[in-house]
């Protein structure tokens, strides 16, 4: 058995098993390779009929089949330009044939009218970014709808958005089309008003209908709010154990708005560094050389002149009246007590760790010593950021600066010229009543702005009579041109006289400032007197800032 060969050994039987299914999957795969080889000859040789020169084999069927085209131009077609006279005669059709009465009011929410008013006044004001427009409300009949708008020059110096509201005029033709025939003047359309709460008009959210005008022309609807704050009460004022910062006396009562500003900002900057509350007291004497009388002016409301609500949205602030009522009755009950400073010269950093409820400052009697400003003097100086942010100038003056601005398309020069008193004293200012005569300020202009150009003037020349001789080359403007902006007529006059408990409000010296500086800033160009006009210097001879 040893010595048999191995080709005579007899296979096994699991081993014939094994072999069998070897052979059947050599044979499918070649198959499988003959078939793709058959398929591959038949696709090469094969030619099929031009499917083009065939007959078809399904019925006719006439229906138009609608395509994008067909349904973009379901959407109002515009027509955009101006009369010789100024009346618009944008129009806007829909493209579909007319049903109703063309007598029937018109409905200042359909979105074809609504795009067509954010057209037109798109097209009007041509110098200006628009942010936000509002939902047009009814007007004051059937063919007149309001709107109002946020914008922002495109040029100039504009750090926020002013708001615009106007009245159109609006016609429905026989084929259901829309025309503006007529805009309002600034602040016209009053029912587009922010609302009262409650109120639903105005500046509220889009509804469906809307949408539409939404996707053609950007962000549409909401603002930001613009109903002047009421103090609200402090109740429950020291129930999370919260810190204060108060500042009492001083020197800094009637002086000048700068003089008082400076010494605010270093008081808010105090509490912000050390984290409290800044108690305030929210009524502004006016010094004599802002008031008609001549006379200083106790009692004046801060919210005439500065954004009381985002002086407290930006910071802590608390009133000063409402905090003492709630602070005795806090005291009775056992608070953390008031830690008293009277000497500026103790910086805040050496009251960062004070842990009583409320830091005084107190301030005596002898100036300047006295100053709130003072404070932040010395090494407080780089510590103590004063932050300007926190004033803006009211709302109600800021609405007076749009409308000026809006008249003028915001498309204007801007020129300040200082004289009044600093053009009398020759021996601080030598050259400024010569350098800001008339002839002198169209020779200096010249260079400087092309005619034809609006130019605004901002100045204290009570007489604007003066700068007649600039008429021949500019049209001029000033801030009494705008008088209806502040007369009993005006918004303005109406907020004012309510925050006042129903007494009108004068619209003093130092509004006129504000507007005036306001206004200017959004110049395209703007030229300054001591910069631009005069070799003057601003304080006087020899106190020209020096150039490194």
């Amino acid at each position: 058995m040893s010595g048999r060969s191995p080709l005579h050994t007899r296979p096994k039987p699991v081993n014939i098993g094994k072999n069998i299914l070897a052979v059947m999957a050599n044979l499918t795969c070649v198959m499988f390779a003959f078939a793709i080889l058959i398929f591959t000859l038949i696709a090469a040789i094969y030619k099929p009929e031009d499917p083009h020169l065939s007959q078809p084999t399904f019925t006719s069927d006439h229906t138009i089949a609608k395509t994008s085209d067909d349904y973009f131009n379901l959407r109002p077609s515009t027509q955009t330009g101006f009369s010789d006279d100024g009346a618009s005669n944008v129009s806007t059709s829909s493209g579909l044939e007319c049903v109703g009465n063309s007598d029937e009011p018109i409905d200042c929410i359909n979105p074809e009218v609504f795009h067509l008013m954010m057209r037109v006044t798109i097209e009007m004001f041509k110098d200006v970014h628009f942010y936000k427009f509002g939902k047009p409300v009814r007007g004051s009949n059937s063919s007149t709808c309001d709107m109002a708008w946020r914008y922002r020059p495109k040029e100039g110096n504009a750090d926020a958005f002013n708001k615009d509201y106007r009245r159109f005029v609006i016609s429905r033709n026989e084929d259901c089309s829309f025309n503006v025939v007529g805009v309002g003047e600034y602040h016209t359309g009053l029912n587009a008003r922010k609302p009262k709460k409650g109120n639903q008009r105005g500046f509220e959210k889009m509804n469906t209908s809307s949408k539409q005008a939404e996707a053609s022309v950007g962000v549409v609807g909401g603002v930001a709010d613009d109903e002047l704050p009421v103090v609200n009460s402090n109740e429950g004022l020291f129930s999370d154990r919260k810190k204060y910062l108060v500042y009492t006396g001083g020197g800094d009562r009637c002086k000048s708005m700068n003089h008082y500003l400076w010494s605010l900002s270093c008081a808010l900057g105090e509490a912000r560094y050390l984290n409290r509350t800044f108690v305030m007291d929210f009524s502004v004497c006016l010094s004599s050389k802002y008031t008609a009388s001549n006379q200083d002016e106790e009692g004046k409301d801060f919210r005439f002149y500065f954004d009381l609500k985002h002086l407290m949205d930006s910071g802590s602030v608390t009133e000063q009246g409402q905090f003492w009522f709630e602070w005795e009755k806090w005291e009775r009950r056992g608070g953390q007590g008031l830690y008293l400073v009277e000497d500026f010269r103790v910086t805040p950093m050496k009251l960062a760790d004070v842990k009583d409820a409320l830091i005084m400052r107190k301030f005596g009697l002898v100036e300047p010593d006295n100053y709130w400003y003072r404070v932040c003097e010395g090494e407080t100086e780089s510590v103590i950021h004063r932050p300007w942010h926190m004033l803006w100038k009211s709302r109600s003056l800021m609405d007076i600066v749009s409308g000026i601005t809006s008249r003028m398309n915001s498309d204007f020069d801007s020129v300040h010229v200082v004289r009044g008193e600093r053009a009398k004293n020759t021996e601080l200012w030598p050259n400024l009543a010569a350098d800001t005569s008339p002839n002198a300020l169209l020779s200096s202009l010249q260079n400087k702005i092309e005619e034809g150009r609006d130019i605004y003037i901002a100045t204290n020349e009570a007489n604007t009579s003066f700068f007649d001789p600039l008429m021949d080359k500019y049209g001029t403007h000033f801030l009494d041109d705008y008088k209806d902006l502040w007369n009993e007529s005006s918004v303005w006059y109406e907020v004012t006289k309510k925050l006042n408990n129903g007494i009108p409000v004068e619209f003093d010296g130092y509004m006129r400032i504000s507007v005036d500086t306001e206004v200017f800033s959004r110049g395209k160009k703007r030229i300054e007197t001591f910069n631009d006009l005069t070799s003057d210097c601003k304080e006087g001879i020899n106190a020209c800032p020096s150039i490194s």
